[in-house]
């Protein structure tokens, strides 16, 4: 470990200046960090009868760093920031649980009341027939009623509308 040290040493100035060459502004360190690896894998595979060191080094350490630097921006190409303003927009929607509800009983202008319940049990809340006849104490067979009564307003509307 402490000959790597060395070598780590030794090599950091290269490591370095393929940063700068590169023009590498962003993540400085962790590019550094990638080409440490890359020369503690160049020391391991280097073969000496293929010629000197430091050009096998610089080679592997400048096409390890190359080759994160495409899977970066691949990864910055298929990734989406949303602006501040997305994030703000967002919260206050959320907050507002009123505008649905709002946007649902605007085309529910002709149904009793009974059947803006079942509109609005059904779409927000998504209760079945069931569960919206025991939250209103009905029989399941009146909510029935709401429904059909609601879905031929509706539906009559929709064609009106056309």
């Amino acid at each position: 470990m402490e000959s790597f040290d060395y070598t780590a040493h030794q090599f950091a100035p290269m490591i370095n200046s393929i940063i700068r060459t590169l023009q590498i502004y962003k993540n400085k360190d962790e590019f550094y960090q990638i080409g440490l690896i890359a020369l503690w894998e160049a020391t391991r595979g280097f073969n000496p009868e293929k010629g000197n060191f430091e050009g096998y080094a610089y080679s592997y350490i400048r096409g390890r760093i190359l080759t994160e630097l495409t899977k970066s921006a691949a990864f910055a190409d298929r990734t989406v920031y949303p602006s501040e303003e997305f994030w703000e927009l967002t919260g206050e929607a959320a907050e507002d649980e009123t505008l649905p509800e709002l946007l649902l009983l605007s085309y529910c202008k002709g149904l009793t009341q009974n059947q803006k319940k079942w509109v609005l049990y059904t779409c927000l809340d998504s209760l079945s027939i069931k569960e919206i006849s025991e939250k209103e104490n009905v029989s399941v067979s009146a909510v029935k009623s709401w429904r059909k009564g609601a879905k031929e307003k509706l539906k009559a509307e929709l064609i009106h509308m056309k």
